[in-house]
């Protein structure tokens, strides 16, 4: 079966620093895909390059066989992307964003209305509807790019920490969608450095460290009878297990 998501040798460096030393990735259909690592492992950059929305140094990624920057019309048809920090036309309302870039994408007007709609309801913005988006807080930015990434009703998610600054009512209701997107077919690629997060949700996991996968493969395996943060540490963490202290705070 064609992976969802299929990254080959992908590398990317900034000046002296390589942040992605060429990293392989194949992401199963129907998977709930965990992107783990500590802050500057490289996650976010191999994801934006997966997506085409950075041009990587050497390397190749497929998005359902579509290649990203070969066919990527076809490619980003495929994919509903939520990039960390995405950024946002601010001065237009939630609705008048998701009208505006599902008009974009081709759907029809009428398509859009009833999806817009729905999205609001369910992800619990419709009574910010006429708000600007300039004046949404975090975690309702977070709430407007799943969104926006859902419109078109892509085959894969990519999603890069969408659960930060999110409040505990508003992630049960996201992980709810998620887990409804996964069960009917679509697949999900998730990043995040929230151990507890991967596990609760995902089936599969890569451990990225240094640019580079550490380790890959269905969560019991990577995991290998440990929790995950214990094999993450263990991988990625210092030599004496993170038991550093700071005498002065001693009592």
């Amino acid at each position: 079966m064609t992976p969802a998501l299929d990254t080959s040798r992908l590398r990317k460096a900034f000046g002296d620093k390589v942040a992605v030393d060429d990293i392989d990735l194949s992401i199963p259909q129907g998977s709930f895909y965990g992107l783990v690592g500590q802050n500057g492992a490289g996650k976010t950059t191999t994801l934006s390059m997966a997506v085409g929305l950075l041009r990587p140094d050497a390397g190749s990624a497929r998005i359902f066989g579509a290649d990203v920057w070969s066919d990527p019309a076809r490619a980003k048809a495929l994919v509903g992307v939520l990039p960390d920090g995405m950024a946002m036309p601010e001065r237009l309302t939630g609705r008048e964003v998701l009208t505006y870039l599902g008009l974009l994408r081709g759907l029809p007007r009428e398509v859009v209305d009833e999806r817009a709609g729905e999205l609001l309801a369910v992800l619990e913005l419709d009574e910010a509807e006429k708000t600007l988006v300039i004046e949404y807080s975090t975690g309702m930015r977070k709430k407007i790019g799943l969104a926006t990434a859902l419109l078109h009703a892509p085959r894969l998610l990519v999603l890069d920490e969408p659960f930060e600054a999110v409040d505990p009512v508003s992630a049960a209701t996201i992980k709810t969608i998620l887990r409804g997107f996964v069960a009917g077919g679509g697949s999900i690629v998730l990043s995040s450095h929230v151990m507890a997060l991967v596990e609760q949700l995902c089936d599969h996991v890569a451990v990225i460290d240094k640019g580079r996968v550490a380790a890959a493969g269905t969560l019991d395996d990577v995991r290998g009878g440990h929790s995950l943060e214990e094999t993450f540490v263990g991988l990625v963490g210092s030599a004496d297990g993170g038991s550093k202290e700071l005498a002065w705070l001693s009592r």
